[in-house]
């Protein structure tokens, strides 16, 4: 299996809902590193997983519509604990969308699924992976 891995970042409020949470039930700031990686079993006609160029801008357009906002605020999390798990999960589902678009281009048509990961600091991470 190819992969290729594109990173940018995003900056969030949040706040979490139940007493797992402890003080992160409050309002609170977090910065992730976000990773999005594409896999194929074999090479495009190109000789390439997927334009690199087009899966960076893609990435930066899908965090564009969560950066700098109060998760708290947007209506397609309510209700919702915005995790790391959670937000991986959206962000793999919202390029998933994209690529099935074609906003990655024909050859990523072929693509056999997308792992996300948000890194929240150097010891901590989670990732979603699903199949296209």
């Amino acid at each position: 299996m190819f992969s290729v891995t594109v990173r940018d970042h995003i900056m969030i409020a949040h706040s979490f809902r139940g007493e797992v949470f402890g003080p992160a039930q409050r309002l609170h700031g977090a910065t992730f590193v976000v990773d999005a990686t594409f896999r194929r079993a074999e090479l495009d006609a190109d000789g390439i997983v997927v334009d690199i160029g087009l899966a960076a801008q893609q990435l930066n357009a899908v965090l564009g519509e969560l950066t700098y906002r109060n998760l708290d605020d947007e209506p397609a999390f309510a209700g919702v604990n915005t995790t790391t798990e959670v937000l991986a999960r959206t962000i793999a589902d919202r390029l998933a969308d994209r690529v099935h678009a074609g906003d990655l281009g024909d050859g990523a048509r072929g693509l056999a699924g997308i792992t996300v990961t948000l890194h929240e600091s150097h010891i901590a991470w989670a990732s979603y992976e699903r199949p296209l």
